[in-house]
């Protein structure tokens, strides 16, 4: 079977004849154009980026990827179409673009700008986990039913009430350079072309310019592209920290159509390739995390070999191909039984040995790694909770060390499980006043996922702002870590629907078992893109669907929480210059956020009626950002900070 990337190579040249295009505009990306989407119809849509509708605008500091995205529209369809981006020059150089060949793109150091081609995926139905079903206000704008006041929807308002109800969401980001022969948009339709462009830390300040190229059936557009380089770097590791898991065994089921290969020719090759997530991880600063599966994987008490260069830095490193924020930087984190995979459950005896292990070796070869033991995730059982985690504390050897972790709420772990050191919590909605105690008295602050109205969420079809405000949110309320529970989610195990085609469907969590008027396609926890930040490169399993490269295909939700990540490096800058200031800019874009939502009644903790509180309007945020731009650079031309 023909994959859908080798048919649209071909389709320029099965032409009969190659078409144009219509008309060519920028954008920030976290609006989510549409596929059907032609705004520019009625004139080139302005923004920021976008300032006169002819020219491209970007500001970014040094050790950043700033980004933005190109809209083609295309009325009678068009053909054959390219983009290129060959350099921006400027005072110190060039940055470079140009295409390379598939087999070098998972090595950074030859360019320091990369084009993707946007796949699109249909919203068939509404997220279900990701927001309450009683208050219309919840869901993102674009999929509201009419609704009254208190957010109710109105009689007779269904499915196709909701203004993108069965669109096609821009969310894979796959590298233009596997699209020699040019790209194919549709009648009547656009198509997306994302722009990441790596400002190097030894970047020297200044304008740097260069022309996007657009060409096909005979036409070219051009737009001038300008990027203003800051006087200031951004720290090579992240301020905000953060943690996501990926599969072996649903990794190597797409790549290489076994779960666990011991061959050691496909052992090397699932090593390289989960090393490749990583990078990509690092790139969007994320930091991730896996099962360390293997022989001994936890009574063994150390990480498996490959895990040293993550950990020490050394993989994200020229030498091995890689450039981007964060050279030389380790990874920072490491779960030790993910998901309470974890051996030696018996008794304390049991466990004690293990733990001093996996203590003594971190201790000695790498000590500023944050390591921690997963209990188990998501149980009830607070009892056996509170007695491992009691076990780990009374422990007399190094292993006393290792803190333990398990998914639960605060104010619950704070009442029946205080020995437990890391709760991690998820929520909609909380009552405030006992969720500020807690968090009063937590030494560490861990959230995972999200969901609204307390925050944006994973869904494929939530805001393009969603995952961009996390990074604000968690400055805001002081968050340590932020988990995401899953990015190779290919295996929808809980939803009973097993290995699912990533290319093909939206639906990524959940059943899938009726059309419902009013959600569409729905079922238990019916979602979209849940546990999907990476797309797999290839496709054992879906073969048409498969891209044959030999590594992940990054989503522009992950693009999306990269920009929150590095708002949290400017906030984080700006405030060692105008705390006071940095406070009201985070008040005015996150005013109420996490337990800040509160509930509607303390006796029934499970609801409130409210808008979400930040505003959606991408231009919004990169003004908010621009005013950290300029406290950071007054900080620096008054000493107070370090260019």
């Amino acid at each position: 079977m023909r994959s859908w990337l080798a048919t649209l190579w071909l389709l320029p040249w099965l032409a009969v004849e190659a078409r144009a295009h219509d008309r060519v505009w920028a954008t920030e990306g976290g609006d989510k154009v549409t596929r059907d989407e032609r705004r520019a119809l009625v004139g080139p849509p302005l923004s920021r980026v976008f300032p006169n509708g002819s020219a491209v605008a970007l500001e970014a500091g040094r050790g950043e990827v700033v980004a933005f995205a190109v809209v083609i529209e295309s009325d009678a369809g068009s053909s054959g179409v390219t983009v290129t981006l060959p350099a921006l020059k400027g005072p110190g150089g060039a940055l470079r673009g140009g295409t390379v060949a598939p087999g070098q793109l998972f090595d950074w150091t030859s360019r320091e700008i990369e084009l993707f081609l946007v796949k699109y995926l249909t919203i068939r139905g509404l997220s279900r986990l990701t927001w309450g079903d009683y208050d219309e206000r919840h869901v993102p704008l674009r999929f509201r039913r009419p609704h009254d006041a208190q957010g109710v929807a109105l009689p007779g308002a269904g499915w196709t009430d909701r203004p993108d109800h069965d669109k096609d969401y821009p969310d894979i980001a796959v590298p233009l350079d596997l699209v020699p022969g040019g790209f194919t948009i549709p009648a009547a339709s656009s198509q997306l072309v994302w722009v990441d462009v790596y400002v190097p830390a030894g970047t020297v300040p200044g304008e740097y310019t260069g022309t996007l190229t657009v060409t096909g059936g005979g036409r070219t557009s051009e737009l001038p592209v300008a990027l203003a380089v800051g006087n200031f770097t951004l720290p090579p590791k992240p301020t905000a920290g953060t943690l996501l898991h990926i599969g072996y065994g649903s990794v190597n089921a797409r790549y290489f159509g076994e779960s666990f290969p011991d061959a050691p020719a496909l052992v090397q090759r699932s090593i390289r390739l989960r090393d490749r997530h990583f990078m990509m991880a690092h790139r969007h600063r994320v930091s991730l995390v896996d099962a360390n599966e293997g022989a001994g994987h936890f009574d063994g008490g150390r990480p498996r070999e490959e895990w040293r260069a993550r950990l020490d830095g050394t993989l994200f490193t020229r030498e091995r191909g890689y450039a981007g924020p964060g050279e030389g930087v380790g990874n920072g984190i490491f779960g030790i039984g993910m998901y309470g995979s974890w051996e030696g459950k018996g008794s304390a005896a049991e466990m004690w040995p293990v733990n001093d292990a996996w203590e003594t070796w971190f201790a000695a070869n790498s000590p500023e790694t944050e390591r921690f033991l997963f209990l188990i995730d998501e149980s009830s059982d607070t009892a056996q909770i509170q007695e491992w985690a009691t076990w780990m504390r009374e422990n007399p050897g190094p292993g006393k060390a290792l803190r333990s972790m398990a998914t639960t709420d605060w104010t619950v772990a704070l009442a029946e499980m205080p020995a437990l050191d890391l709760p991690v919590s998820t929520f909609k909605v909380a009552e405030r006043r006992s969720w500020e105690h807690a968090a009063r008295r937590l030494p560490s602050r861990w959230v995972y996922n999200g969901a609204r109205p307390a925050t944006g969420s994973l869904a494929m079809e939530d805001d393009g702002v969603a995952l961009r405000m996390w990074g604000w949110a968690q400055f805001k309320k002081r968050i340590d870590r932020w988990f995401v529970w899953e990015g190779t989610y290919y295996n929808d195990f809980q939803g009973g629907l097993g290995a699912q085609d990533l290319f093909t469907t939206a639906r990524t969590f959940g059943g899938d078992d009726f059309f419902d008027e009013d959600l569409g396609r729905t079922g238990w926890n019916y979602t979209n893109g849940d546990g999907v930040l990476f797309y797999p490169g290839t496709d054992r399993l879906f073969p048409g669907s498969s891209l044959e490269l030999e590594g992940p295909i990054a989503s522009l939700r992950l693009k999306m929480w990269r920009r929150g990540l590095f708002d949290h490096d400017y906030l984080s800058l700006a405030a060692k210059v105008d705390p006071e200031r940095v406070q009201r800019i985070v008040a005015r874009l996150v005013p109420v956020v996490l337990w800040e939502v509160d509930v509607d009644q303390p006796q029934d903790p499970s609801y409130r009626r409210m808008e979400c509180s930040w505003p959606t309007d991408p231009d919004v945020w990169e003004e908010a950002r621009a005013d950290l731009r300029a406290v950071i650079l007054d900080g620096v031309r008054r000493g107070i900070l370090t260019p």
